[in-house]
This record gives structure tokens, C-alpha cells and sequence, in this order.
């Protein structure tokens, strides 16, 4: 008897220690079968590492089971005594109990969300729809973030980060987000209109910090949403700087200029050419158009007069990143033209947005004060535009750049007299 009543306490506390049973929707994990169920596969587990004596383990085991009957058929649900197997917990980062993380393959996450069996599975069907459509090459089109078509965020990837960050020139923005996370879904609004706001100038990028593991990694990314600052300019992982400001697009686009202001050049002022120095206009989200008089109307200290207005407001708006062109009166007739300069007399101005085939015209004077009022007005959204005349960017025409000096007129040809018989009368 008394043999018997010490195998029944010894087989109610060996029971006690597992907190999910063999009926359970719940996989109990061990070193031994982990490789082989998770990380050597490509599914998406949810996957708790819990201690028996753990009070807040216990609290979890009925919102658990629970999500594990819901997300049977679509997702694992397993757990693991991280007590008993402590060495193997240690590897996967577990501190505390109980620790959650969604695995997918090899790749791991912790899960930070609500203890409750709604958040377990909407945590673990984000991880499958981004799953899905990493397969697809964009990012899932959720509530938290619009795919890459719908918004100007740039979509960044483990693959892509170097290439479109670190490698380039560009000051950029990153949000290392995961798609069950709130307040990654109530950044996104304010995150897409800076985007757009600030198009052309800095570029701001999104990473799901859930399926890229590998960047994350690297940026030592502990919550979501973690903001990362790279300043212009050749980069390495080491240039990654945390931004800690609001949370509001005008937060974020006010911080991203004063950042851009510290270290952007002013802007070439590019005398017009050929086709490729038109690029100054296509590549910007504006462009300034001047047409100055031609060189035999206002010499060579009349034109450095007015270049030197426009490199000055060039530099006064660089923070726009806006294009600066000019070309001689006459020189680039479809210019003019297409942008309906020239009937006022010159100089003349006119901002472009080459993309929308809009303009605005100056109707003030040629001066810096009457200049700088037209692109102030612009830059508020404020003027008057019309559409570009047909429809289209004018072709330019190739021709010599200035050299710098005055004009010359015309000399007329020498004639030689002594061919001609001023005796003979040819009338």
C-alpha cells in the first residue's frame, strides 16, 4: 500500500510538470524532435518556451490551447519545457518565461503581442501571409502596410538592403516593422504620407523584421517599430542611427530635412544642351526653368548677374531638391514654347513637374525678391498651373554651351576687288 500511495504522488507530480497534455492541440517540442519538426522545414510554428513552475506559464495554457485548436490545419502550435532543456533554450535567446516566438524554417522571431488566443492567431496568420507573399516577391498587402504599387515606402528585403541602402548615395529612412504589431499599424498612415512628402529627396523604406531576419539581426532590432536613420553618402551597417522623434508624418519629414539641410549641396544651375542635360528635370519632383536673354541683348556680366540670383535661390531651396536649367532666348524654341515662355520678353521662368506634365509660370519680376516670392508660393502649394502643351516634354535640339564671354555680331566676309572689272558694265 504504502508503495503504491508514493508511485501515485510520483506519477501526479511527473503529470504536473507538463502543462499540456498528450490530447492537446499543442506539439511538445524537445531538442530531440525540434531540427526536425521546425527548423528543418518550411512552416510557421508558434512556439512557447515555458518553465512548469512558471504562474504566468499557467495562466497562458488555456488562451493557448485555445489558438492551437483555432490555427489547427494552418499553423504548428508547440511548446517546450525551456526549464528541463535549459542549454537549448539559452541558444534561441530564452531569459524569462514564458517566451513566445514565431519560427518559420530557421528563421525566429519573439512574438510581443496580447496573451490571449485572438492575438496568438492573428500574430500567426500575419507570418503566413508574409510568408506567401515573400513567395510572390512584394510584401503582403495588410492593414499594416499597402504593397509597394499602393505607396511610395520602398519595400526592403535581406536580398535588396545593400544594394538599394548601403550602396547608395541616398539619405534613407527605414522602419523595421513586424505585421501583427500596433503601432506599426498605426504608423503606417503617417510613415506612407512622409514617403510621399519627402519623394525625391530622402528615400523611406520599410523591412518585415518577422520574414528578413537576417537585417534585423544586424541592427540589433529588439521591438517593433524600430526607426533606423542612414545619412547620404556611401554607407556601412555602422552608419544605422536610431531615430527617436514623433510619430507623425510631419515629425518625420521635419526630421528627415534638417538631417538632408546638414550635409546636400546646393544645386548646379545646368545650362541646356542636349537631351541629357534634361535629365536636371525628369529625375526631380520640380524643376526651374529659366530662359535668360541671348548674349548679344545682355553681355557676359548681365548673365552672370542673373545665374548668380538663380544659384543663390538654388541654394536658399535645396532642401526642395528641385531642378535648375536655363538655356539662351531662341536657343530651345519647343521649351519656350511647351512651357509658354518668351511672350512677356526675357528673362522668363517657369517650375516644371515633369512627371505630371504641369507647370507654373512666373508672372512677376526677374529679380531674386520676385523670384523667391514665386517659389515660396510653389513650394506652399500655392500658384496657378497649366498643362505642359502637348502633352509631352519637348525634344531638345544639341547646341554649344556658353563659353563665358561676351557675344560677338556676325563679321561680314572680306571681298576681294581685284577679281572684279570695275570697267566692264554687266547692266
Amino acid at each position: 500500500m504504502l508503495h503504491t500511495y508514493f508511485l501515485g504522488i510520483l506519477l501526479c507530480v511527473g503529470s504536473g510538470l507538463a502543462l499540456y497534455d498528450s490530447g492537446s492541440d499543442v506539439v511538445d517540442l524537445t531538442p530531440d524532435n525540434f531540427n526536425q519538426l521546425i527548423t528543418d522545414r518550411d512552416e510557421v510554428w508558434l512556439v512557447e518556451f515555458y518553465a512548469p513552475w512558471c504562474g504566468h506559464c499557467k495562466n497562458l495554457v488555456p488562451e493557448y490551447k485555445k489558438a492551437a485548436r483555432a490555427l489547427k490545419g494552418i499553423v504548428k502550435v508547440g511548446a517546450i519545457d525551456a526549464d528541463k532543456h535549459r542549454s537549448f533554450a539559452k541558444d534561441y535567446g530564452v531569459s524569462g518565461f514564458p517566451t513566445i516566438k514565431i519560427f518559420t524554417g530557421r528563421k525566429h522571431v519573439p512574438y510581443k503581442g496580447a496573451r490571449t488566443a485572438d492575438a496568438f492567431v492573428d500574430a500567426a496568420l500575419s507570418a503566413v501571409k508574409s510568408k506567401a507573399y515573400e513567395k510572390l516577391g512584394r510584401r503582403a498587402d495588410d492593414s499594416s502596410h499597402k504593397s509597394s504599387s499602393e505607396s511610395d515606402v520602398i519595400t526592403l528585403t535581406d536580398d535588396n538592403f545593400k544594394k538599394l541602402v548601403l550602396d547608395s548615395d541616398d539619405l534613407w529612412l527605414v522602419e523595421f516593422y513586424a505585421p501583427w504589431c500596433g503601432h506599426c499599424k498605426n504608423l503606417e498612415p503617417h510613415w506612407a504620407k512622409a514617403a510621399t512628402e519627402l519623394k525625391g529627396k530622402v528615400k523611406v523604406g520599410a523591412l518585415d523584421a518577422t520574414v528578413h531576419q537576417e537585417m534585423a539581426g544586424r541592427f540589433q532590432v529588439q521591438g517593433y517599430p524600430t526607426i533606423k536613420y542612414f545619412p547620404s553618402g556611401k554607407k556601412t551597417y555602422a552608419s544605422a542611427e536610431d531615430y527617436n522623434g514623433g510619430r507623425t508624418s510631419s515629425d518625420i519629414v521635419s526630421f528627415a530635412l534638417e538631417k538632408l539641410a546638414e550635409n546636400v549641396p546646393a544645386p548646379e544651375i545646368i545650362q541646356v544642351v542636349n537631351e541629357a542635360t534634361m535629365q536636371a528635370c525628369s529625375e526631380k519632383p520640380l524643376c526651374v526653368v529659366s530662359v535668360l536673354p541671348h548674349i548679344l541683348d545682355c553681355n557676359a556680366a548681365c548673365r552672370n548677374d542673373y545665374l548668380a540670383i538663380l544659384a543663390r535661390l538654388g541654394d536658399k531651396y535645396k532642401n526642395k531638391m528641385w531642378g535648375w536649367i536655363w538655356a539662351e532666348a531662341g536657343a530651345q524654341l519647343a521649351l519656350e514654347e511647351s512651357l509658354e515662355l518668351g511672350g512677356f520678353g526675357y528673362p522668363a521662368m517657369a517650375v516644371v513637374n515633369a512627371k505630371k506634365l504641369k507647370f507654373s509660370t512666373l508672372r512677376g519680376s526677374f529679380s531674386e525678391t520676385g523670384i523667391n516670392e514665386f517659389l515660396r508660393d510653389l513650394s506652399f502649394g500655392r500658384g496657378q498651373t497649366a498643362p505642359v502643351r502637348g502633352a509631352e516634354m519637348p525634344k531638345i535640339v544639341s547646341t554649344d554651351a556658353w563659353d563665358g564671354k561676351d557675344g560677338e555680331l556676325p563679321q561680314e566676309e572680306d571681298i576681294d576687288l581685284s577679281d572684279v572689272d570695275l570697267e566692264k558694265d554687266e547692266l
